[in-house]
Parts: C-alpha cells; sequence; structure tokens
C-alpha cells in the first residue's frame, strides 16, 4: 500500500479521514459530525499510559 506524502503534517479525522489545518478545527469536526460515535464511545477513553510506554524521569 502506497500512502501519499501531500498533507501528511496536518491532522486527520480518524472515522472519515478528512484533513484539517489544525487540531481545534479537527476537534469541532469530530463534535459536529461525529457527535454520537463520540457520545457512545465516551465511558471507554481512558486517559492512561498505554501498556509497554516508558516514563522517563
Amino acid at each position: 500500500m502506497v500512502l501519499p506524502l501531500v498533507d501528511e503534517n496536518k491532522p486527520k479525522c480518524y472515522l472519515c479521514h478528512e484533513g484539517f489545518e489544525n487540531i481545534e478545527k479537527l476537534r469541532e469536526h469530530q463534535k459536529l459530525q461525529h457527535k454520537e460515535f463520540l457520545e457512545s464511545h465516551e465511558e471507554d477513553i481512558k486517559r492512561q499510559p498505554a501498556p509497554g510506554d516508558v516514563t522517563v524521569f
């Protein structure tokens, strides 16, 4: 599979793969277009380190 090199540094929506100029526009898009998905998975979202993450002191 070959991925395009255009706009690699811009955030993309993981649900519809649409690209945005910055993270704020992506969050706004997700709140408006994918509201029902985010609300249904809200309790599943955990803000913690992933298994295997290393903390540097």
